[in-house]
């Protein structure tokens, strides 16, 4: 069974990562794992997450003073991950931590990738508010229509998937963007991706990062990507039912 490094980054979440970090120990029991926060805040979470780290060694963070940015910090999680498995999260608990253990089912079947999706059948966006959900339905067409690799992919915006770590060895990944998935999708190398459902959360604390300025710079993302994206030809796209994850789920036990 591989070991799973779970890339959190984090920009004042002080109310929300101890919680984040409960419910990640309780999805992965009898699994092997590490939490890397790379945080850039200034309120009180680089005190929370060392009160988690003094309650679970399986918690790593990276706190940053001199950079900051969704993207750069999680191309430093990858580079300070060591497992088997790297995942990707947010830290406002969107992102259910029990979905972990079922994408790590699917990567166990021998899969290189697999992302949760919001709109195959068991899956909700019903966390997001009309605004944002009109934002990320536009980042998503926009995406599928300018690069080949995200056309079969339902969720290509999402901010939670995991990989096998190779997918990655050698790729040319650029810190800029709101969707660090994206440049995974289309700078990688892997052959298999399955998608599986899940269900959007409503943010319980905090605000929301949403800006301009990180939609400019998923444009920005999007157009560089049309240059320097590989063609992945050959990639497989499977989207597993809720009873085909609970059989897989069950043989972990």
């Amino acid at each position: 069974m591989g070991k799973i490094s779970i890339v959190v980054p984090t920009y004042n979440e002080a109310e929300n990562v101890g919680n984040l970090v409960n419910q990640i120990d309780y999805a992965l029991r009898g699994i092997q794992y590490e939490v890397i926060f790379v945080d850039d805040s200034t309120d009180d979470t680089v005190k929370a997450i060392n009160s988690v780290m003094d309650e679970n060694p399986n918690v790593r963070m990276e706190h940053r003073t001199t950079e900051k940015g969704l993207a750069t910090a999680v191309l430093k999680g990858f580079s300070l991950a060591d497992g088997d498995y790297i995942a990707v999260m947010d830290a406002d608990l969107q992102h259910p931590p029990a979905i972990l253990r079922s994408m790590y089912a699917v990567l166990e079947t021998g899969v290189d990738f697999c992302i949760p999706s919001r709109f195959i059948p068991g899956g909700s966006d019903g966390g997001l508010g009309p605004y944002r959900k009109l934002v990320s339905g536009v980042a998503r067409y926009i995406g599928k229509i300018l690069l080949p690799s995200l056309r079969k992919i339902t969720d290509p915006t999402s901010g939670l998937f995991m990989f096998r770590r190779q997918v990655i060895d050698g790729a040319d990944l650029q810190p800029i963007g709101w969707k660090i998935m994206v440049e995974v999708l289309a700078m990688g190398t892997y052959s298999s991706i399955v998608e599986i459902p899940y269900k959007f959360q409503a943010r319980p604390a905090g605000e929301s990062k949403l800006s301009s300025k990180v939609t400019v710079e998923y444009l920005r993302q999007v157009l560089g990507l049309m240059k320097r994206g590989k063609k992945q030809s050959g990639a497989t796209v499977t989207r597993w039912s809720a009873d085909r994850l609970k059989n897989e789920l069950e043989s972990l036990k």
